[in-house]
């Protein structure tokens, strides 16, 4: 088996960035998180390590936090390592 990055986007709202981030970070299998504006400028980008545990991506939310109390409408894009089976 190989891996491959797939890129997955999710609209959401400055309310909800927070709890999504956890949650696409909990799922696991992820690589880069970045979070861009309405109008496609990144704000914030952070790698994720395979394993990572919840008390090192703590800085990390706490800049998510800020950035979800100054916009609206966000979108967060997330690079996931997916295997792909090559037989």
């Amino acid at each position: 088996m190989s891996e491959k990055t797939r890129i997955e986007e999710f609209e959401v709202t400055g309310e909800k960035l927070i709890e999504t981030v956890k949650q696409i970070v909990r799922g696991g299998n992820i690589r880069r998180v970045t979070i861009k504006s309405e109008k496609g400028e990144s704000l914030i980008e952070f790698p994720l390590t395979l394993g990572v545990a919840g008390a090192l991506i703590l800085p990390q939310l706490a800049a998510v936090g800020a950035i979800a109390a100054l916009v609206t409408k966000c979108s967060i894009v997330v690079e996931k390592i997916v295997e792909v089976d090559e037989s």
